[in-house]
């Protein structure tokens, strides 16, 4: 009956395992690619375009202006 003993005790170990395994995952903040953790205000949203190279100084300079204004 020795072969008993050892089973229970690895069976509690694999339950154990998943158990840790699952916590880990849905407790771990994480972010996916492409999913934005927060709100971006359109200031900021400016700045990357423009840091981009999506718009030039000019374009960067009215549309900062006209936010500000608003």
């Amino acid at each position: 009956m020795h072969y008993g003993h050892h089973f229970w005790g690895m069976h509690m170990f694999w339950w154990v395992f998943w158990i840790i395994i699952l916590i880990w995952i849905f407790a771990t903040p994480y972010d996916l690619p492409g999913q934005r953790t927060k709100t971006e205000n359109p200031l900021e949203i400016l700045k990357k375009r423009f840091a981009k190279g999506e718009i030039t100084k000019e374009e960067f300079d009215e549309k900062k202006k006209f936010l500000k204004e608003n």
